[in-house]
């Protein structure tokens, strides 16, 4: 699923432009005729004559270009058949528009140079995506799994929040985080912890354990460069372990929003840490011991992890969506729904103007 559902939107607002676009010229230039055609001969009508192979040339082929322009230049002359000779301001007004055209043609060669440009940038940054933050399987351990990351700046593909899910002998362990900051450190802080997880993840007896390792990680990489520009060392973080064959779920969580866990019959829990904690990085500032909280995972159950895309998403009055009174009383038929609802719900929540990337994980005992 991934980002495809956050980019339908706008997919579909992107249609119905590029369909305006494509009627458009065809408005300027007919409209250029009927001015010049119920005007007198002193009138012209070369602005919206010259508008027309302008407003193809950014969107459209260069071909389309030449012939909005060649249509344009077809439409005075036609208009002046009616005078029995044509006058200097006619071909003024041709040459005005060839001119424009030939502009427009300029125009459009160095957009679709800066759009093939753009495109392998993009294909980089998907590659770099799918490297760093690689989708997990549908089924692990036994479980069902469902990811979703919704980036809150179109067609952006790497951010600071992560997730990553390994089937280890200690039974299933997950985190979902969130790097402050954005760019470039964020998205190494993100290779950092996630890499830590996966080795942590197998080696550790237990989730505070991993903790320590990944705080341990963040430390030795943040002092291997200079100046908190050059790399992201503050990760809120919630670390997740579901034994094997067993109803128990152990949640650590590092100043992270709280997961919640959906039963089968819609009541809903919040996993509330017994003891609040600094996020992973700030171990310099004071020493807490991590300490996992049990809860209840029965068979049919859903953990729903989030980052704060989720549970801060503000409507145009302010009001933060709550994920766990939306959730209450609801029954979804998996994972994957659960995310495709909850994605479509904050954007209606939003009214589309998310300000945040948003990472969504979902597990399932069968």
């Amino acid at each position: 699923m991934g980002q495809q559902g956050g980019r339908h939107g706008r997919a579909t607002d992107a249609v119905g432009t590029r369909a305006f676009l494509r009627v458009l010229p065809l408005l300027l230039i007919a409209g250029g005729a009927v001015y010049e055609y119920c005007t007198p001969s002193g009138f012209a009508g070369s602005p919206l004559f010259s508008a027309a192979p302008l407003v193809v040339a950014p969107f459209f082929s260069l071909g389309s270009t030449i012939t909005a322009g060649a249509v344009s230049i077809a439409a005075i002359v036609t208009v002046h058949l009616r005078y029995t000779a044509f006058h200097a301001g006619v071909y003024t007004e041709i040459a005005t528009v060839a001119t424009v055209c030939v502009l427009a043609c300029f125009i459009n060669r160095i957009k679709r140079r800066s759009d093939e440009q753009l495109a392998s940038a993009r294909q980089i940054a998907e590659a770099a995506q799918l490297a760093v933050l690689p989708e997990p399987a549908g089924r692990i351990g036994g479980l069902a799994i469902a990811a979703r990351y919704e980036a809150a700046q179109a067609d952006a593909f790497i951010g600071g929040d992560l997730y990553a899910v390994q089937d280890t002998p200690h039974g299933v362990r997950i985190v979902v985080g969130d790097v402050r900051g954005k760019g470039m450190g964020a998205v190494a802080a993100v290779a950092v912890v996630i890499g830590a997880f996966r080795e942590a993840a197998e080696q550790e007896e237990s989730l505070e354990a991993v903790a320590q390792r990944l705080e341990r990680a963040l430390a030795r990489e943040g002092s291997r460069r200079r100046g908190i520009d050059d790399f992201e060392g503050f990760t809120t973080a919630v670390l997740a372990e579901i034994p094997h064959g067993g109803r128990l779920l152990r949640v650590l969580n590092r100043g992270h929003p709280e997961p919640v866990v959906l039963l089968g019959d819609g009541t809903v829990r919040m996993v509330t840490p017994a003891e609040s904690a600094l996020p992973l990085g700030l171990g310099e500032l004071g020493s807490w011991p991590d300490r996992a909280t049990e809860a209840e995972f029965p068979a049919g159950a859903t953990l729903l992890l989030y980052t704060d895309g989720l549970s801060e998403a503000r409507d145009a009055r302010g009001v933060f969506y709550d994920p766990a009174a939306r959730l209450a009383g609801r029954i979804f038929p998996g994972p994957e729904e659960l995310l495709a609802e909850l994605a479509e719900e904050v954007r209606r929540h939003t009214g589309g103007g998310a300000t945040d990337d948003m990472a969504l994980l979902a597990v399932r005992r069968s």
